[in-house]
């Protein structure tokens, strides 16, 4: 199970990552010339198929991290697609999915957050079928292959880049921003969640969880990575921050004090970042090479 070993001892860190794009690539998100240099590691199954991946040196510095501090995922994935992935250091004791939708606890869903998070959006967002219906009437199928609802919590399409209108996304992230939405596109996929499903209050709760339990202590400083506009609140929240050069938030130039980006993007930036991570809880990477 993921996390320092010693009862009692408090960890020095508290390391808060995305998945797809940051740490774990499809083959086609890696590309063809650097799947094929870097040494690919499988992390991912899906309908019987190897789906995601990691360098095979990411994938031995992953699992000398996860030894040494706690290790929060930290994904827009919901709990079923997230159990597809099999990474260092796993079964993982505390994970954020659903963009911050759910806490996941040594594998359960923690009800209290989620009755929480449900409170917040009713309070707050338009309803899902709101943004669901409208979402449907602005897309066809020349350029949408699906439209999908997650988690009860946020909907999202899959696009052909090719033929995706120049002028949806900004149109779609008005109507959606009047109605406290958040939209961000990773690749094919274009999401639409309510402004306050987060990934960084999510994290804040886990962090009180492992303060409250003596495994971090209060002062630790928190270290995050992601690439797309759903990782701002995250990486903003932390103490440091590191970001692949290459996604959404490289697309547009996003910056924060005491950032990091990667020199090589794919797989071989998300092997730099988890290097970076290890640095940063005062760890030699090359011992874990």
């Amino acid at each position: 199970m993921s996390g320092p070993a010693s009862p009692g001892q408090c960890a020095t860190g508290l390391v808060a990552t995305d998945l797809d794009r940051t740490l774990i690539y499809s083959r086609t998100a890696m590309g063809e010339s650097q799947f094929t240099d870097v040494d690919p590691v499988c992390v991912e199954i899906y309908q019987d198929a190897p789906l995601s991946y990691m360098t095979r040196r990411a994938h031995s510095l992953l699992s000398r991290l996860t030894e040494l501090v706690p290790v929060i995922p930290v994904t827009t994935r919901t709990p079923a697609q997230f159990g597809r992935i099999t990474l260092p250091g796993s079964p993982f004791r505390h994970a954020v999915v659903s963009s911050g939708g759910r806490v996941l606890c040594d594998g359960a869903d923690d009800p209290a957050w989620r009755a929480r998070i449900e409170r917040r959006v009713a309070a707050t967002s338009a309803p899902l079928a709101e943004v669901t219906a409208g979402l449907a009437a602005r897309i066809d199928d020349g350029w949408v292959r699906s439209l999908r609802t997650a988690d009860d919590l946020f909907c999202y399409i899959v696009v052909d880049l090719d033929t995706q209108p120049a002028t949806f996304l900004d149109d779609w992230r008005a109507w959606c921003a009047a109605r406290e939405w958040t939209v961000s596109q990773q690749g094919r996929k274009i999401y639409a969640l309510p402004r306050e499903v987060t990934k960084s209050a999510a994290l804040a709760h886990v962090r009180e969880r492992l303060v409250d339990d003596g495994t971090l202590a209060a002062g630790n400083e928190v270290y995050a990575a992601g690439d797309g506009r759903l990782d701002i609140d995250l990486l903003t929240y932390a103490d440091a921050a590191v970001r692949p050069c290459h996604g959404e938030l490289d697309q547009i130039g996003w910056m924060r004090p005491d950032l990091t980006i990667t020199a090589d993007p794919g797989a071989l930036g998300g092997e730099q970042i988890v290097e970076w991570f290890l640095a940063r809880v005062g760890a030699d990477a090359r011992m874990g090479a």
